[in-house]
C-alpha cells in the first residue's frame, strides 16, 4: 500500500517545473523598474504643483501689497484766506525692492500718468489729480521712483469743488500700475492754518 502511494506521489511531481532563482530576479526587478518610474512620474508631477501654486502665492502677495508707502508726515496747505486746503504734500517709498513706480505726468487727462491719483470724501470723488513729483535725499533725478529712494508728491486739489473745511475727513488715493492702493486718509484740524501736518 505505501510503495503505490510512493508511486502515485512520484507520478503527480514529474511533470512539475519550478520557477528557477534567475525567473525569480527578473520578476522582481521588472516590478521594482515598473515601481521606480511611476515614483519619479508622481514625484515630478508634485513638486511642478508645488512651484506652480508658489508662483501664483508669490504673484497674489506682489498684486495685494502695495507698491508704495508713506514716509513722514502729510502736510495740508490752504489758499490765501486760510478758508480751504488747495494742496496736499507728502513723501512716498518704493516698498517693493526692484519694482520701479513711473510718477511721470501730472494729472487732469494728459495722457501721461502712470500713476493716477484720486480725491475722495463723502461729498466728492474726483479722478486723476494734477500732481508733481520730484526725488528727496538719495536717488537718480528721474521720474520713476525706485528701490532706496524717496518721492515728494505735491497734490494740486484746486480742481475739488467742495470747500474742504475744519474736521472734514477726505482721503487721497495713489494708484500704481501693479499692486495695491495707497490710501492716504486724514481729517482736518479744528483750525485751519496755510501750513498743517495731518495727523
Amino acid at each position: 500500500m505505501i510503495s503505490k502511494i510512493k508511486t502515485a506521489l512520484k507520478a503527480l511531481r514529474h511533470g512539475e517545473k519550478g520557477i528557477t532563482g534567475l525567473e525569480t530576479a527578473i520578476i522582481l526587478i521588472a516590478f521594482v523598474v515598473v515601481a521606480s518610474i511611476f515614483a519619479y512620474t508622481v514625484l515630478s508631477a508634485g513638486m511642478y504643483s508645488s512651484q506652480t501654486s508658489q508662483q501664483a502665492v508669490y504673484s497674489g502677495l506682489t498684486e495685494a501689497r502695495s507698491p508704495i508707502s508713506l514716509s513722514g508726515f502729510v502736510v495740508a496747505k490752504t489758499n490765501s484766506g486760510a478758508t480751504d486746503i488747495d494742496t496736499m504734500i507728502f513723501t512716498v517709498q518704493n516698498s517693493l525692492d526692484g519694482v520701479g513706480i513711473d510718477f511721470t505726468g501730472g494729472g487732469q487727462g494728459n495722457g501721461l500718468n502712470v500713476v493716477v491719483i484720486s480725491y475722495h470724501s463723502a461729498n466728492e470723488v474726483e479722478e486723476d489729480l494734477t500732481f508733481t513729483a520730484s526725488q528727496v535725499a538719495w536717488g537718480d533725478d528721474d521720474s520713476v521712483l525706485e528701490a532706496g529712494e524717496k518721492m515728494e508728491v505735491t497734490v494740486d486739489l484746486t480742481s475739488v469743488t467742495e470747500l474742504i473745511e475744519a474736521y472734514d475727513t477726505i482721503a487721497i488715493e495713489i494708484k500704481p500700475p501693479r499692486g495695491s492702493v495707497l490710501k492716504v486718509e486724514r481729517v482736518m484740524p479744528p483750525q485751519l492754518d496755510n501750513i498743517m501736518i495731518l495727523q
